[in-house]
């Protein structure tokens, strides 16, 4: 068992493990059964019609008693209607992300929901804990999707960040295992945020042709780019290459913002174009070679967190 941490008692769940709210990944099926496995399910809102984010949080709901929670990019168009049927709804627990913790944190918290929002720098992290939020997610640039533009690892951020505010924090970016888990909690966080992981796996609402393309990734494969725009790690694909030539050729932010287009990440990621799609995923896919129940993921994380623990304790390892 792992002893209960302040993550673990701010979100009601049994492991201090939460699921990515990751956009065309995180549908209703994988929150619950992250959640109903001891975990804390989140159901990405970032690429939801607010009709679609209804009929995701019924069926959540009717498929977990667990906690579980909801991702939401604070610069979505709509979010004013997200934020409305999330309080309908009476979603205990959400996530914000890409925005500014201020708009919303009071709103949500006036009716007694947890947030937690993202952050990429410790100077992030002071302002969420000055908004009032009750947690924080360090999230490294080793992270899939879009990301923070300082391009600070894991393993330098959670170290600042828990060193810059007193409210928990959640590690986030190359974390996919239970030796990955245990070197960010050595670090000063009290859970993790995993995504890359739980993408490919069965409940995914991702494509197949995409949770393929993440188990076949290997070292490289990935990139961070469209820094003009909004940064995102993507995978190299014909698309990718054609962001190449445009950075070769100068392109102005209004070039990019052209190529880049509408729908490319669910183009991508939910309708399993692996050419002209928008890629989405975090360094980690190399070290990922299948795909499994959520469940089992969890289960295995868990399992070698709390085993390599107790040998790092008993000094098994030769430091």
């Amino acid at each position: 068992m792992i002893s209960s941490n302040r993550v673990v008692q701010l979100l009601g769940i049994q492991h201090p493990v939460i699921q990515a709210g990751m956009i065309w990944c995180s549908g209703w099926r994988l929150a619950s059964a992250v959640s109903n496995a001891g975990g804390l399910g989140l159901i990405g809102a970032g690429s939801m019609y607010p009709d679609v984010l209804h009929e995701h949080l019924t069926k959540c709901k009717a498929a977990t008693a667990k906690p579980f929670g909801v991702n939401v990019p604070l610069l979505y168009p709509q979010i004013e209607e997200l934020m409305k049927i999330i309080i309908s709804h009476k979603v205990k627990i959400v996530f914000t992300s890409a925005g500014n913790p201020t708009t919303w944190t009071a709103v949500l918290k006036a009716e007694g929901i947890t947030v937690v929002h993202v952050v990429s720098s410790s100077t992030f992290a002071l302002k969420a804990e000055a908004a009032g939020c009750d947690a924080v997610v360090a999230e490294g640039f080793e992270a899939g999707g879009h990301n923070g533009r300082e391009e600070t690892t894991t393993m330098c951020l959670v170290p600042a960040v828990t060193a810059a505010i007193k409210i928990p924090v959640i590690a986030a970016g190359g974390i996919y295992s239970g030796a990955t888990m245990l070197a960010a909690m050595m670090l000063g966080a009290e859970g993790v945020q995993v995504g890359s992981r739980f993408a490919a796996s069965v409940e995914s609402s991702a494509h197949d042709n995409f949770k393929n393309k993440i188990v076949e990734a290997r070292e490289g494969d990935t990139f961070l780019t469209l820094k003009e725009l909004t940064p995102v790690r993507m995978m190299r694909n014909k698309f990718f290459e054609q962001l190449i030539e445009a950075y070769r050729k100068k392109a102005s932010k209004e070039e990019l913002q052209l190529l880049l287009g509408r729908a490319r990440a669910k183009s991508g990621m939910f309708e399993g174009n692996l050419d002209e799609g928008e890629l989405e995923i975090g360094q980690v896919a190399s070290s990922l070679d299948d795909i499994l129940p959520a469940s089992t993921l969890l289960h295995t994380i868990i399992d070698e967190y709390l085993a390599l623990k107790k040998a790092v304790g008993s000094g098994r390892f030769n430091f």
